[in-house]
């Protein structure tokens, strides 16, 4: 299995804190290696990251709080942390791609599948954390080393689902980091409660956001900016990669790689061939669809985003219940949660 399952409890510091010691022994080499810490340690210092910080201890104080006990357990500087957490905000693209499927099914059955692409060199190297908080409904995400979980793929104990698409814009605006939006999402209750969040906050960067609840029949495709939030329900099916592609948001200056613009187009052909009666193994399928030559599965070592597909994430989403299944580059799930009981 190419990630660890790791069980985290407590106050928001102590949750921080298990987070950066569950990274630390690999941050170093990591960040070494990285091309976008490369290109982030130019902003270190820099007013607008200060601005930046300002807005997310304003708007989210709890996430805040995790930050910093991140920091505590990584034992690196919080502003370095802070950096690593801004770096969509602060760089057009960055090594986070990404690719979601939803459908509803005819028995009322909501899914949400997505391919969690990054670093290659994060392969067999991420966790998947499973947190109780004392004041929020909890969260299981996949978690990157030293990145607020939630930018990712996730669902918390009151039954939302979230799963993240990186999107790479042209603009900067002050503003919530969009990591810590996304964070925060992982904290409401509702669907109401998460687009109000994320529709309200000033917001700093670009994601991409599929939401779906246990407790509410539709299904979300969200499209933050700096410059505008869009809210989509989605009808039966719908595929989304990494560029706008919302009315309201598609006409913003973004890049479009050639890698995003194939999925696209790929993702958008095989869902509309599905149909009601269509499940978990045509989600699967067609996320680990290896067809061109830049597909939606990716295992090159010479991606030209420098991205690779980390595992594959599949939520059944029925009243009162959510399932995970995780899988790695093959149709047997590694790991099988039933998300909204509590671990044993």
């Amino acid at each position: 299995m190419p990630y660890k399952y790791v069980r985290i409890a407590g106050n928001r510091r102590q949750v921080g804190l298990a987070l950066g010691k569950l990274a630390r022994p690999l941050m170093s080499v990591y960040l070494a290696q990285s091309s976008t810490w490369e290109a982030l340690r130019r902003w270190r210092d820099h007013p607008y990251v200060d601005e930046l910080a300002q807005h997310a201890q304003a708007s989210l104080p709890d996430i805040w709080e995790e930050l910093e006990g991140m920091a505590e357990g990584l034992r690196m500087p919080v502003k370095d942390v802070l950096l690593w957490n801004c770096r969509g905000d602060l760089l057009h693209s960055t090594a986070d791609g990404c690719t979601t499927v939803a459908l509803k099914s005819a028995d009322g059955a909501r899914w949400i599948g997505h391919n969690e692409d990054g670093d290659p060199y994060l392969y067999g190297r991420c966790h998947l954390v499973d947190v109780a908080l004392d004041d929020a409904p909890g969260y299981v995400s996949f978690y990157y080393p030293g990145s607020l979980p939630g930018h990712t793929f996730g669902a918390n104990r009151a039954g939302l689902v979230q799963t993240i698409n990186n999107l790479r814009t042209r603009q900067r605006h002050p503003g919530v980091p969009r990591m810590f939006l996304a964070r925060a999402v992982l904290d409401c209750t509702t669907l109401d409660e998460a687009t109000a969040l994320l529709r309200d906050l000033p917001h700093s960067g670009g994601f991409h956001h599929t939401l779906g609840s246990a407790s509410d029949p539709r299904l979300i495709s969200a499209e933050v900016t700096p410059g505008a939030v869009s809210l989509l329900d989605i009808g039966t099916r719908y595929g989304h990669a990494n560029h706008m592609i919302h009315a309201k948001t598609r006409a913003q200056a973004q890049i479009v790689t050639e890698s995003s613009r194939d999925r696209q187009n790929r993702i958008e052909g095989i869902v509309d061939g599905w149909s009601p009666a269509t499940g978990s193994a045509d989600l699967l399928a067609a996320l680990h669809d290896t067809l061109g030559a830049l597909p939606i599965l990716r295992t090159d070592a010479a991606d030209p985003d420098g991205e690779n597909t980390l595992a594959t994430a599949v939520f059944e989403i029925r009243d009162d219940d959510v399932s995970l299944r995780v899988y790695d580059r093959r149709t047997m799930a590694d790991i099988a949660l039933d998300v909204m009981s509590e671990p044993e």
